[in-house]
């Protein structure tokens, strides 16, 4: 069964992706690794079918940024050798998601336009939980509708299926409204 994540961005991979003129494009391609800056999805379990929703915290807010659904996993190493052509030209387009050490790669198929302003509401902040072993946590340092720290969303998390619902739709409908 396919699952959703959500992984971190920081700001200031949000800002360089901001002002090289990427918000509209499709993700086609995730970069993960062994450090907290950029969190190993293999370790975290994703799979092929799993969607992946980048998220910002910014300015006490949560921002989800898109999704892109995983079609394939290849290590960092074999990415040369084993993409197809038009494979390594995204790879090769999407270079500035790569920061830090890269041990793995994820490839799918164009998903929603990136967003920068597409705000989780206070509501579905305050109610946004997440799948763990010993059941779902809901986020912590959330006030108000606002979001007071970021340390709860550093790494790949699943959310639980309410809350993946949630942020699939804030997505979908980010895009839907034409006067957008």
């Amino acid at each position: 069964m396919a699952d959703s994540c959500t992984t971190l961005w920081t700001d200031d991979l949000c800002r360089e992706l901001e002002r090289s003129g990427e918000e509209g494009l499709r993700l086609t391609v995730l970069f993960g690794g062994p450090y907290g800056a950029r969190p190993s999805f293999l370790r975290a379990g994703v799979r092929p079918g799993d969607t992946i929703h980048p998220v910002r915290a910014h300015r006490a807010r949560l921002h989800v940024l898109g999704a892109m659904e995983v079609s394939r996993v290849v290590t960092h190493e074999e990415a040369g050798t084993e993409l197809h052509d038009d494979d390594y030209a995204k790879l090769v387009y999407w270079r500035r998601l790569r920061t830090g050490f890269v041990s793995e790669v994820l490839l799918g198929p164009p998903g929603p336009p990136l967003s920068f302003d597409t705000v989780v509401p206070g509501d579905v902040l305050e109610r946004l939980a997440f799948a763990s072993r010993r059941g779902e946590r809901t986020l912590r340092f959330v006030e108000d509708g606002r979001l007071t720290r970021s340390i709860g969303l550093r790494g790949v998390y699943r959310p639980a299926p309410a809350s993946a619902e949630e942020l699939r739709r804030l997505v979908a409908e980010r895009w839907a409204d034409p006067a957008v």
